[in-house]
């Protein structure tokens, strides 16, 4: 019984003291030097509302950052509805993280991208097996933002996808 009740007490422990999963957008020195400070929090506002969105499983959230030029690899804005909607299904607790190194603006006028580039990660807890498990990873992912209804959104890559993905290379439609 005794020790029962020590190692009851040491999980509670280890539980209390262990961090939570937490989401993390974090913006590294210099990355924005290109941008002025209103654009650059603007961006950012959007990568903190999809976290937002994530931890409450609010998937028209998630939705709401993409755009409805969105275009990823043939994947379109309809298709990460679907991915999303299945990753809420399939896990809980989703969390992501986004180390941002860079943030370039391209274009002007109506035709302005915002070039992102972060290196992050998405996991989540598994419904079925009960561990955290990574979902995707990016190095040096480059997000296209446009501006689109007065915020910046996630519009995926820029120009023409090819049709097949160069060997080595795995999709990250994700973010």
């Amino acid at each position: 019984m005794q020790w029962s009740a020590l190692l009851t007490g040491g999980i509670l422990v280890l539980l209390a003291i262990l961090p939570a999963a937490r989401a993390e957008v974090r913006i590294l020195p210099e990355a924005a030097a290109e941008l002025d400070q209103a654009t650059t929090e603007a961006v950012m506002r959007t990568f903190r509302a999809a976290d937002e969105a994530i931890r409450a499983r609010d998937l028209n959230g998630v939705m709401a950052l993409y755009s409805e030029q969105y275009d990823y690899h043939g994947l379109k804005k309809p298709d990460m509805r679907k991915v999303w909607a299945n990753l809420f299904d399939e896990f809980q607790d989703l969390t992501d993280t986004h180390h941002f190194s860079r943030l370039t603006k391209v274009g002007s006028g109506s035709k302005t991208i915002i070039e992102v580039t972060c290196t992050g990660s998405l996991s989540g807890l598994s419904k079925t097996g009960g561990l955290r498990v990574p979902i995707d990873s990016w190095y040096e992912e480059v997000h296209y933002m446009t501006f689109e209804e007065g915020q910046w959104r996630i519009r995926g890559n820029v120009g023409d996808s090819p049709r097949l993905m160069p060997f080595g290379t795995s999709p990250h439609p994700l973010f």
